[in-house]
């Protein structure tokens, strides 16, 4: 058997703590055997269109996102050969001239709202996980965040939820949970899913090693 990185999707919807998970995931591993690749730096680049244009973005519909980019970077990946993920830029709604350069990792954590909606992304993944967290608790988050961190006012925050955000979830997110080998409620406060997960992971690491092993030995 040729070895190849595993692929964990940690899905869910915004705001839910998906990110916390993967966070804490990772932080079980060595720095050089993990690598966290995110969805959200996968939106397509808006250069060509006009800032009243780009405002107007639905990022929470899938096609908004560049999956062909992703999937090919994903391959890459697999093949053990470095990408060099996209920076989005949310000031300015389009893609950074920045990049962050991936090297090849044992475990590849892939994260976002719709990476289970694709099939070609399915197919990829060795777990698919969903992170199921209330309603309440994910526009608290996004408030936050996007506040703090995104510049947007809290009206804006508040309206997009309602108007755009609430219904894509609905529409496109939740459904994809029938995907999910694993639902985890409450995110990153679930610590015995995280651990779980982590026991999982690492099995399959050290059965990869071991089949590694045995194959120079034949």
């Amino acid at each position: 058997m040729t070895k190849k990185p595993i692929i964990i999707g940690v899905a869910g919807g915004s705001g839910s703590g998906k990110t916390t998970v993967a966070k804490e995931i990772a932080k079980s591993f060595p720095t050089q055997s993990i690598a966290v690749v995110e969805q959200d730096a996968y939106y397509k680049a808006q250069d060509y269109k006009s800032m009243e244009e780009r405002i107007k973005t639905n990022y929470d519909h899938p096609l908004a996102f560049d999956h062909e980019l992703l999937i090919d970077h994903l391959h890459k990946l697999l093949r053990f050969e470095p990408i060099e993920k996209p920076v989005y830029d949310y000031t300015v709604h389009t893609r950074s001239d920045k990049i962050i350069p991936i090297t090849p990792k044992d475990v590849i954590i892939l994260e976002g709202i719709l990476i289970l909606d694709d099939e070609r992304l399915r197919e990829l993944m060795d777990i698919k996980l969903y992170v199921d967290t209330d309603s309440d608790l994910r526009i608290i988050r996004r408030l936050v965040r996007d506040t703090r961190d995104r510049g947007r006012t809290m009206d804006s925050v508040i309206e997009q939820y309602l108007t755009v955000v609430r219904p894509m979830h609905n529409q496109f997110v939740e459904p994809t949970k029938r995907y999910a080998d694993i639902i985890i409620p409450e995110g990153g406060q679930n610590a015995v899913a995280i651990d779980l997960m982590v026991t999982k992971i690492r099995s399959i690491l050290e059965g990869i090693k071991e089949e590694s092993l045995e194959s120079r030995l034949r």
